[in-house]
């Protein structure tokens, strides 16, 4: 009883200090792209979406109209979902293995790193993990009796978790499997009330099924078509390094043990919780093998550690204590990480830091800077003039920030690639640029950092063909330029000419992070389609320290790029020698950078790399 009361007063002591902290964080951390879009999404209210059921989308709307238009509004109502889920788990363990086992397990079910820091933000996961433990104690009450309760419980976990994500279709299909596995699970299936429940949790799906027959199969060919390359790659392996870390690796362990113990027991409850959460993850373990690489997937098993957390504190209760207080400590630190790369990113001094490495949080960041810009230009510009967003991220983005829910958008392969184009054309949203807009003046906010840059320059290209000749563009470089947005002033009739472009450019030598003295040489080959550059200055920390010498030949960049129109090839080269004995720069990490002055008058600031000077 003692253990019990401890259990009790940790849970409820981790469960009030981790929702202050997830509110304290979602109230400051900058809006994610997929978050926005669901915004969006709220602001045309339907059934069902190309990416998605209609649930996240509800759930958006109802926190921004209760709470009005910020992050924290956004994300209240999944803050409070995922609030739900140790309780939840306590409920569920608590009547199956004991109030200390279901304390316990409703402990670990906010230490577990990726149960940790649902609701953060406004994605579907948080709904559909409630739906799993709602579907995973339906099953274990009707494993011992069928009643009307279980079976309305059922019905209700199955409609959730159809309205949230296609990816729930796991969890039934791995639920059913291991009802249809166990005796007591066969009976309960052959029951009139849990063929209702089945029947209505089925009919949940209807929008889904609807909307895809109404778009040519859209959303279903992006979730289990487009998206996946459907050919082995070796990839997979890495599943079980990646979720030992996520998990972290003890409770990894310790959720292994439980699964392998219980598919032995005796109890038909232990068996039935060990199929469901072992099914789930290893079915998303063999589909890492065939299935999409490029986006993120980390998060998938979710909802199979969820279903093996309520036989996971006989595991601990097995093991030396020592071993007990290893795996709760190292999970604890699991969370506090995984919560501080969230204050982390919200930090635009961190994001500027990070900008040269592989983990740079390019989805979070640059948006409100992006907002202020638009909202200046705007002012300089005519009254009634359209903002145009080149994809649908800044589209989203800037509609949230800017309280306009219908921001067309060109088409960009982004579009496609995320399976939001289709959803655009349907809201008319999709524009194809010069010949609906006509003369009436446009502000057209294009993502240069939004496709590889070897295409970088067939996506200007590619602008220029659905609006024309571009004019000078206003560069807004975020956290050194790892983001950046051009902003084109688009009025009147466009100019005849050969596709004028944004600049392109990049530096040769030092390279990114190099140790460089207070002499250092700088060359490399910068140019820009349809006029050409007339100079280049050279910057370190946003300071001219030295004008290159420009006009060398490079004669391998039209091999790269043979659509180049720069009138000036191949002499597109530069070289300076910079000198910073007397310029007052202090040893240690610095950014360089590039001006490029164009033969139009256009100064464009280039993306900056960092370097380490010494003494």
């Amino acid at each position: 009883m003692r253990d019990a009361v401890q259990a009790r007063r940790a849970f409820w002591v981790l469960w009030v200090s981790v929702l202050l902290v997830k509110l304290a964080v979602a109230a400051r951390l900058p809006l994610f792209v997929d978050e926005a879009f669901y915004w969006q999404e709220g602001q045309h209210p339907a059934a069902a979406y190309s990416d998605l059921p209609g649930l996240t989308a509800w759930l958006t709307r109802l926190g921004v109209d209760l709470g009005g238009e910020h992050a924290l509004a956004l994300r209240l109502p999944f803050l409070l979902i995922a609030a739900c889920v140790p309780l939840l788990t306590v409920h569920i363990a608590s009547r199956e293995f004991g109030a200390k086992a279901g304390w316990q397990a409703g402990l670990f079910a906010m230490l577990l790193p990726l149960a940790g820091t649902l609701g953060l933000m406004a994605l579907p996961d948080a709904a559909m993990a409630l739906a799993t433990l709602l579907c995973a104690d339906a099953g274990a009450r009707l494993l011992r009796q069928v009643t009307a309760e279980a079976a309305l419980e059922l019905a209700v976990g199955l409609a959730l978790g159809a309205l949230c994500h296609y990816r729930f279709i796991a969890v039934i299909a791995v639920g059913f499997i291991a009802l249809l596995m166990l005796e007591d699970g066969r009976r309960a299936l052959r029951d009139v009330r849990v063929m209702v429940a089945i029947a209505f949790g089925a009919s949940a799906w209807a929008p889904l099924v609807a909307w895809n027959l109404d778009n040519a199969d859209a959303g279903l060919r992006f979730q289990l078509v487009d998206r996946h390359p459907w050919a082995f790659h070796a990839d997979g392996v890495l599943f079980i390094g990646v979720q030992a870390l996520l998990v972290t690796p003890l409770l990894f362990v310790a959720l292994a043990v439980a699964a392998q113990r219980s598919l032995r027991c005796a109890s038909t409850v232990s068996r039935y919780f060990a199929l469901l959460g072992s099914g789930v993850v290893l079915g998303f373990f063999l589909l890492g093998f065939f299935a999409d690489t490029e986006r993120v997937s980390f998060h998938w098993p979710l909802p199979g550690y969820l279903a093996l957390l309520p036989l996971l504190p006989a595991v601990l209760a097995s093991w030396p204590r020592g071993w007990r207080v290893a795996t709760t400590w190292l999970a604890v630190l699991g969370l506090v990480a995984n919560l501080g790369y969230y204050v982390a990113v919200s930090s635009a001094g961190w994001r500027a830091d990070s900008a040269a490495k592989k983990w740079y949080p390019a989805n979070f960041a640059g948006w409100q800077p992006l907002a202020d810009a638009v909202r200046a230009r705007l002012r300089t510009m005519p009254p009634g003039t359209r903002v145009v967003a080149d994809n649908f991220k800044i589209g989203a983005e800037l509609g949230f920030a800017l309280g306009d829910p219908r921001i067309p958008v060109l088409d960009h392969p982004v579009n496609h690639k995320h399976g939001r184009a289709p959803q655009l054309r349907l809201w008319g949203l999709h524009t194809d640029g010069r010949s609906e807009w006509g003369e009436a003046p446009v502000l057209l906010v294009v993502g240069a950092t939004e496709v590889k840059y070897r295409d970088l320059l067939d996506r200007y290209h590619r602008l220029c063909a659905m609006v024309g000749r571009l004019p000078p563009a206003q560069v807004l470089n975020i956290d050194h330029g790892r983001q950046r947005f051009l902003l084109f002033a688009l009025q009147g009739t466009p100019p005849q000419g050969a596709c004028s472009t944004p600049s392109m450019a990049w530096v040769d030598e030092p390279v990114a992070d190099a140790h460089v003295g207070r002499t250092f040489h700088v060359r490399g080959w910068a140019f820009k389609d349809g006029r050409g550059l007339s100079g280049v200055e050279v910057t370190l920390d946003g300071k001219v320290v030295g004008r290159a010498r420009y006009g060398g030949d490079f004669a391998g960049l039209q091999n790269a790029w043979p659509q180049s129109n720069d009138p000036q090839h191949p002499k597109v080269g530069f070289e300076a020698d910079i000198d910073l004995r007397d310029a007052g720069f202090a040893p240690g990490a610095h950014w360089l950078g590039l001006r490029l002055h164009g033969q139009d008058g256009s100064v464009e600031t280039w993306a900056e790399q960092p370097i380490l000077l010494r003494e």
